[in-house]
């Protein structure tokens, strides 16, 4: 049988519930606090335009960063290979 941990993510204003594996909370907490901080960077910026929009802008801005560490890295940094990647 696996052992399963159980986390809580605040996101915004919601409390989300999540199980997981066993050890593998403090990461998952760790994840839901980065992505709070970009909601609310959001929300004071643009003021509370919507929860759903809010976090559907920290989901782009998120992926936008890791495009940037994709492309920085040699073994991602052919062209064809980038745009074959993200069209997908």
């Amino acid at each position: 049988m696996v052992d399963l941990g159980q986390v809580a993510i605040k996101l915004g204003e919601r409390v989300y519930r999540l199980i997981c594996g066993e050890g593998e909370e403090k990461r998952l907490e760790a994840l839901g606090q980065y992505i709070d901080a970009k909601i609310s960077d959001l929300a004071g910026k643009h003021g509370q335009i919507g929860e759903e929009r809010l976090v559907l802008m920290a989901a782009l801005l998120i992926t936008d960063e890791l495009f940037d560490l994709l492309d920085r890295d040699p073994e991602t940094s052919d062209a064809d290979d980038d745009e074959a990647g993200r069209a997908a």
